[in-house]
Order: structure tokens, then C-alpha cells, then sequence
């Protein structure tokens, strides 16, 4: 009986083995994956379509033309890839194995040009019964909850790449002897991508970062958990600044928000709320071989000139009405500076819920002086997310701090990590862009080239531990003075990077007397005191001459086109200024200082200081003594800037930055004569008001308490050059107004070319129309009017060549406008000013020409 069963057991064991073969067969997963690329360009395709033939299961390659597609389903044999204007390609697969198949797809150019569309009559587009327009609507409808603001919960991966490159570059330069060991540096692509066929790499940086997003409270935080820069010496760059610059020019491109940043400037989304007013929209095809379904929208400006994308956004049909893919680029004719190319490529992923979020983002931009020929700029950011999660609460301390925080390890990762931790796979060519940039630091060529470049744009010659500069000052003349020549420089972090010393000597050849500066500062973190965040100590000594109430922002008065001006130029002090100042800022742009100042004043040129004894005769005042303690704090959220190698140059953004000044006179306290209190508070912010353009705006109070001579009132900045000042009033002669109380305001509104875009004549031009309004209210109280005192210094009057005075505001505001016209090859702003009020002050100019030259996108 045993040996009987056990036959029969083995072959019903064996026949159930065959039989589970056989099911696990039918049923065994097809999975295949690749890239699908242009067959001429050879470049990744983003957004093609790549389904199993003869069935509806599909999907859109992401933004590096990469797909994956699986199934279970065991009569698929083949893969088919589709796109708009190419031609469909079939390939073979083997069921129930994981295999890679790449596509090239190659242009149908025949298919292309037999469709040609006749008409009789053009037909009018309108918004009305347009379906395509009824989509855009719906989309816009379902904007809310198509964001990650529409969850409680939010957290991803975010990978981050930007470089910059020197483009489409010639044979010819390259083969320049200044190249010549180079060679290694420069990168080879298809002619026909943007930025021409030879690259010169000078840039990259790239980033990892854990990201978290709260509804209620709202929070958004950012840890930067690795990061990668190609870093140059910091005597010729500040890196950081130019890291901050990059970032504010090439912003996340948020579809579903109003407004897209870009280049500094505000582009109208094509899902604005406002969008059917400006933007034209066809549908061009539905793609119903995917899950959801497609329509692709194509839609363009209503006038080029105007700031609006022109691309492709495919919408899914699932009742999200969400944006799947997006394809933007700009107009040839948008009046946007020095923009060849732009292209930004969206992709979008589902989430368990059903909704999408963005996974990347590829944007592309070329410049150049010339728009059509010659080398220019390449610059690409790309943004990969990964590890989406919805709705998972972390601790508070997770969302708590700034919305931005970099790991303490982030810039010590190595070689490993990031090939471990990219999504993607750099070109040698970008790999090796860090250690070439520091070769090339090295060659003594480079090294010059630099200096000599330094030298033009910043004004200073390095010479190791100290540079030599401003350039620009080192020769000009005013009235009193004559000639002026100045030579000066100071120490760079090659001497030390805690202590810093700063000089310059100067004569005139009028006066025959010398002048002179001497700082000295030391950096209490460790850092260049010209790098964020400063913490320093600061002393110094200057003996020289100034305009009252002259204070010029990003520029020096030494410098030489200053010495040009309006009007009599002959009201100017001696003086002789002791400062000792103490400056923190902290990562979050809260900043506070606080100072001593012993300030020496003696009138020169035209200017007297005269008051009036008992007897009734007049007195001459040689000098003022004054000795001030005081404490700024500034706080400026978001704040972006580049370091230069004076000034701070900000990057215009739409937060505001609040200023809050106090000063106490003390008398007796080393010679001091006055007792007093100053305070001062101001507000800037920059309005974006989408095709209208943006406006600045900048509001400013004060109120001075205790008695004073006039020298220490509030001596309003005024302006007697040909350059337009935005702070500055433009047709206020120097010390006209002086308060111990203000208020003011200043707007300057820039339409970017809102009305001119429109007259058919002036929009090839590209200009941008421009309105300035600036207005002053003020007055002196009794106590500090030398006609209720006569002791106090009297307002000069009748003084000059012009024959202007010093006076006190009334009732009525001081009062200018102007009409300007920008963008003047791509540079220059011209505005006509008219001043409204108190035009009977002698010498008070009633109208007048200023310039402004800026380089802007």
C-alpha cells in the first residue's frame, strides 16, 4: 500500500508545481523602463506619451524624458511612444521580465507641412463660447486645492542643481591664446540646444534639503542638509552674495500662484485668476491613451511686448482639472532685457489622494547684449522632489526657527554622498566643474584677468594683504577745494580676516589743506566684516569736507561725476568726526547697532554760522562742538544682496525693511555743547502689481527734541546733480529745508512698459514709462527758531551765488514730480521733474532734466 501512494504523491505534487508555473507565468510582471530623447538633438524629451499598445495603460515621461510602465497583463507585447509633431515609435517587449528600452524620436517634418489652413477671413478670437477658455476657467476654479497649501501637512526631498556658463561661443574665441590653457574647462553640446554648441562652465551649486509645510499656524521650513559651491577667491567675489542673486533670478516657478518671479520681474501665470484678459488659449490635442486623461492647452500673450508666457500646460480630465505637465517659454518680443531663450519645464506626480504636486522644475535661460548673435550667458536651475508626504504632523520644534536653516555639516559631504544622493547622473563636464574652477584659480593668468576686471567694475587694484581704491575718487573738484586728489585703499582677509585698517589722503588745490581717514575694525565672528552676518567693532577718524545734509546711497561724493552740478556748489563744512560703532546681525536679518560720535563742524565756502549778541551785532560761529551717543535697529526679512566692495547692492523683492534710529546729544561729555534727542523711523517696500508693473515705496518720520542751532536739525537730502536720486529730492537745493520735525513720502512707480507696449511706433523700443512723487511735510517749533531766539544760529539767507537760503517748511508740503522714460538702450532713464510748492525761494529751480543709468532685466 506504501509503495503504491507514493508514486501517486509524487506526481500529484509534481502536477500542482507544473500547475503553479503555469499561474505565476500568466501572471508575472512586465516591467520596462528608459529614457526617450530627441533622435537629432539627441536631448531628453519630457512630456511624451509611452503606453502597451492596445491598451490604456500610460504615462508622461518626466521632466529628463525618463518613464517607467508595468503590468500584469499578459498579452502586451509591445510599447508604443508618442508626441506632437514626431513620429510614434513601437518597440517590442519580453513579457514577465524587467528590461530597459530607450527611444529616439525622430521630427515628422512631412506630417507637419500638409497642414496648411486657409481662410478667407481671420477669425476674430474671443473669449465667448470658447471652450478653451471654459477649461482655463475650471482649472482656475480648482487652483485652491490643487496647491500644497490645500493640505494640513506637507513634507518632501528637495534636490537642487543651478550653473552658469558662457554660451554659444565661437571657434574663434576659443581658440584665443588668453585660452589657451583652458581647453580643459570649455563643454561640448547639440548646436541646437539653448546656449549654442560650445559652453564654457563658470558656475554650479548644488543642494539637498529636508522640507516641511504647516497649514495652521502656517509654516514653511527649509533644512539644508548638504550643499555644493563652486567657490571663488572672496578677494574678487563675494559667493555668497552671487549665490543669493542667482536664487533671486531664478525663483520657484509656481504655476498656481498669480504671479511668477522671474528675472526680478513678475510674470502673469497662465492660470492667473486674471488670465482670459491677457492670454489667448487653444486646445491642440486630448491624449486619451493615458490614465487620467489629457488636454494639452496651448495658449499665447495678447501682446507679445507684455510680461506673459506663451508654452503648453496639459490638464488632467479627472475632474482635479490639475496641471500634469507645463511647458513655458517667452515671446521673442517681451520686453524683457537681454533674454535670447527661456524655457521651464513642470512635472507633476499624483499623490495617494488623487491630486498632483510638483516633483520638478527645469528652468533654462540664455542671455546676451545681443539677442540674436555673439556669445552671452547660460544659466539652468533644476529642482527635483522626492519622498512626498501628505498630512503627517511633526513636533513644533520642527516647524519652529527661520524658514531656512543650514545643517552645521552641509558643506562637508564628499564625492560619495552626492553620487549616492543625486536623482540623476551629472555629464563629466558638470562633474568636474569644482575642481576645474579651482584649477583655473591657480593659473597665474586667470589670476590677472581677475584683477584687471576687479579693477574696472570695483574700483580697486589688489595687491595681496591690501588694495588700492576707489578709482573713481581718486581725482575731482568742487568750489570750494578746486582740484581734489585723493589716493586711498585698504586691507583684505589675505592680511587677516579679523582685523581690517582702512586710509586715504586727500588735497585741494583751492583750499590748499589736507584731508584724511583712518579705520580700524574687528570682526568678532571670524568672518570678513563684508559678509553675512557682520559682527564687528569699528573705529575711526576723519578730517575732511562735506555737503550738509548730503547723503548719497551705493556712492561716494569723492567721486568724479558728482563734481558736476547745478546752481552754486558753495555750502560745505569741515569736519572733523570720531566714531566708535559696534554692528550684529543676526541670520534672520535683524540687525542692531549702536554708536559714539564726536563731531567737529566749521562752516566753509559760502555757509556762516552767525547768531546775534545782546548788544544786537552779529556774531561769527567758528565751531560746533556735538557729542552723540546712539542705536539703530534694523530688521529687513528675506533680505538678498550682493557684497560689493563698498556697499551692500540689494536685490529688489517685494518684503518690506524697517529702520528705527535714536540719537542722544550729551553736553558736556568730551566738549559736547548740546543736549537733544533724535529719532527717526523708516519703511521701504516694493508693491508688484503684476502687468501694471511695481511700485516703491518708502516712508520716513522724525521728531528732534531739545533746543538746537540749525546745523543739528534735520537737514533734508537734497540734490543739485544731473542724476536722477531716488532718495533725494532732485529739485531742493543743499541745506534749503531744515526741520525738528517730518514726515515724508516718496513713490516711484515703473509700468515696465504697461502703456508704451501698446502704441504700435514706440513698442518695438521696448521703452518703460515711469511716474516719481515725492512729498515733505515738516516745520521747526519756537524753541529752535532763531527769530524767537537770538541766540540760536540764524537761517542763512541770501548766501550763495544763487542767492538760496535755509528755511523752515509751512503749512503747505514740499512738493515734486517727474515723468520718466526708461530703458533707454536697455540702460539709461530719463526724467523730466517739476517741482509744485515754494517755488518762490530764491534760486528754487522750477523744473529740470536728471538721469539715471541701471542695468535691469
Amino acid at each position: 500500500m506504501k509503495r503504491l501512494l507514493t508514486p501517486i504523491y509524487n506526481k500529484s505534487i509534481l502536477m500542482m508545481l507544473i500547475l503553479l508555473t503555469s499561474v505565476t507565468a500568466l501572471h508575472a510582471q512586465t516591467i520596462v523602463r528608459g529614457v526617450v530623447t530627441d533622435a537629432r538633438t539627441k536631448e531628453a524629451m519630457p512630456y511624451v506619451t509611452v503606453s502597451f499598445a492596445g491598451t490604456t495603460q500610460g504615462i508622461s515621461t518626466n521632466g529628463q524624458g525618463r518613464y517607467t510602465l508595468s503590468t500584469t497583463d499578459n498579452t502586451v507585447t509591445q510599447i508604443k511612444a508618442s508626441f506632437v509633431g514626431y513620429r510614434t515609435a513601437v518597440r517590442n517587449v519580453t513579457q514577465g521580465q524587467d528590461q530597459t528600452i530607450n527611444i529616439a524620436l525622430a521630427e515628422n517634418s512631412q506630417a507637419l507641412s500638409e497642414v496648411v489652413i486657409r481662410s478667407g477671413k481671420k477669425k476674430k478670437y474671443t473669449n465667448k463660447n470658447n471652450p478653451a477658455v471654459e477649461l482655463i476657467r475650471q482649472v482656475i476654479a480648482h487652483k485652491a486645492q490643487n496647491q500644497v497649501e490645500n493640505y494640513n501637512y506637507a513634507e518632501y526631498k528637495q534636490y537642487e542643481r543651478m550653473n552658469f556658463s558662457l554660451s554659444n561661443l565661437s571657434d574663434k574665441f576659443r581658440s584665443k591664446k588668453i585660452f589657451k590653457n583652458y581647453q580643459f574647462l570649455f563643454r561640448e553640446q547639440d548646436s541646437t540646444a539653448i546656449g549654442g554648441k560650445t559652453l564654457l562652465p563658470m558656475y554650479q551649486e548644488e543642494k539637498m534639503s529636508d522640507n516641511y509645510f504647516r497649514k495652521d499656524p502656517y509654516a514653511k521650513k527649509q533644512i539644508i542638509t548638504a550643499n555644493k559651491q563652486v567657490k571663488y577667491d572672496e578677494n574678487f567675489v563675494d559667493n555668497q552674495g552671487l549665490t543669493a542673486y542667482f536664487n533671486r533670478m531664478y525663483q520657484d516657478i509656481n504655476i498656481y500662484d498669480n504671479n511668477v518671479s522671474l528675472l526680478s520681474n513678475q510674470l502673469l501665470s497662465p492660470i492667473a485668476n486674471g488670465s482670459p484678459e491677457f492670454y489667448k488659449f487653444f486646445i491642440t490635442d486630448t491624449l486619451k491613451d493615458v490614465q487620467p486623461n489629457l488636454i494639452e492647452l496651448s495658449f499665447t500673450p495678447r501682446n507679445t511686448n507684455n510680461l506673459l508666457f506663451e508654452g503648453k500646460i496639459y490638464i488632467t480630465m479627472d475632474g482635479n482639472y490639475a496641471v500634469q505637465n507645463a511647458m513655458l517659454t517667452v515671446n521673442k518680443n517681451i520686453n524683457l532685457n537681454f533674454v535670447r531663450q527661456m524655457q521651464a519645464n513642470l512635472s507633476f506626480e499624483k499623490n495617494n489622494d488623487g491630486r498632483y504636486h510638483l516633483s520638478q522644475s527645469d528652468l533654462k535661460i540664455e542671455f546676451g547684449i545681443n539677442k540674436n548673435k555673439g556669445g552671452g550667458i547660460y544659466g539652468e536651475r533644476l529642482v527635483s522632489i522626492s519622498n512626498f508626504v501628505i498630512n503627517n504632523a511633526r513636533t513644533n520644534d520642527t516647524y519652529k526657527g527661520p524658514a531656512q536653516v543650514v545643517a552645521l555639516n552641509a558643506e562637508d559631504k564628499d564625492d560619495t554622498y552626492w553620487q549616492m544622493t543625486r536623482p540623476d547622473t551629472l555629464d563629466a563636464a558638470s562633474a568636474s566643474i569644482y575642481k576645474n574652477i579651482d584649477s583655473l584659480q591657480t593659473i597665474p593668468s586667470f589670476k590677472k584677468t581677475m584683477d584687471i576686471a576687479t579693477l574696472v567694475l570695483a574700483g580697486y587694484k589688489n595687491f595681496g594683504a591690501f588694495e588700492l581704491g576707489p578709482a573713481n575718487t581718486f581725482y575731482s573738484f568742487n568750489p570750494v577745494e578746486g582740484f581734489r586728489v585723493r589716493i586711498g585703499g585698504r586691507t583684505t582677509p589675505t592680511l587677516s580676516k579679523r582685523y581690517y585698517f582702512e586710509t586715504y589722503g586727500a588735497y585741494g588745490t583751492r583750499d590748499e589743506k589736507f584731508k584724511y581717514f583712518l579705520s580700524s575694525t574687528y570682526s568678532l565672528n571670524n568672518k570678513s566684516i563684508y559678509s553675512f552676518p557682520q559682527n564687528y567693532i569699528r573705529a575711526s577718524f576723519q578730517h575732511d569736507t562735506k555737503i550738509p545734509g548730503q547723503e548719497l546711497q551705493f556712492v561716494q561724493e569723492s567721486n568724479f561725476l558728482l563734481s558736476f552740478k547745478r546752481g552754486a556748489n558753495d555750502i560745505w563744512l569741515y569736519n572733523d568726526i570720531f566714531r566708535l560703532d559696534y554692528v550684529h546681525e543676526f541670520t534672520n536679518h535683524l540687525s542692531y547697532s549702536l554708536g559714539f560720535k564726536k563731531w567737529n563742524q566749521t562752516p566753509a565756502g559760502a555757509l556762516l554760522y552767525q547768531n546775534l549778541l545782546p548788544n544786537g551785532s552779529l556774531n561769527n560761529v567758528n565751531l560746533i562742538q556735538t557729542s552723540e551717543l546712539s542705536a539703530q535697529i534694523r530688521w529687513a526679512p528675506h533680505e538678498k544682496f550682493y557684497q560689493g566692495k563698498l556697499y551692500r547692492t540689494p536685490i529688489p523683492d517685494k518684503y518690506p525693511i524697517f529702520t528705527l534710529s535714536y540719537t542722544q546729544g550729551v553736553k558736556g561729555l568730551l566738549g559736547g555743547e548740546y543736549n537733544y534727542q533724535n529719532v527717526v523711523g523708516n519703511i521701504n517696500k516694493r508693491f508688484y502689481l503684476s502687468q501694471f508693473g511695481f511700485t516703491d515705496v518708502t516712508a520716513e518720520g522724525g521728531y528732534l527734541f531739545g533746543q538746537v542751532p540749525f546745523p543739528l536739525l534735520d537737514i533734508h537730502h537734497a540734490n543739485q546733480t544731473y542724476a536722477f536720486q531716488l532718495q533725494s529730492y532732485n529739485l531742493m537745493n543743499f541745506q534749503e529745508f531744515v526741520s525738528d520735525h517730518y514726515a515724508s513720502i516718496a513713490i516711484d512707480h515703473n509700468f515696465n512698459g504697461f502703456i508704451f507696449n501698446r502704441i504700435p511706433l514706440l513698442k518695438r523700443l521696448k521703452l518703460r514709462e515711469i511716474i516719481d512723487v515725492k512729498s515733505l511735510w515738516g516745520g521747526v517749533r519756537k524753541e529752535n527758531d532763531p527769530a524767537n531766539d537770538p541766540s540760536l544760529l540764524r537761517f542763512p539767507g541770501s548766501v550763495g551765488a544763487n542767492g538760496a537760503g535755509t528755511y523752515a517748511l509751512g503749512s503747505t508740503p514740499y512738493v515734486e514730480g517727474s515723468v520718466g522714460v526708461g530703458n533707454i538702450f536697455k540702460l539709461l532713464r530719463i526724467d523730466y521733474v517739476r517741482r509744485f510748492t515754494y517755488l518762490d525761494h530764491p534760486g528754487a529751480p522750477r523744473s529740470g532734466i536728471r538721469f539715471f543709468v541701471k542695468f535691469d532685466f
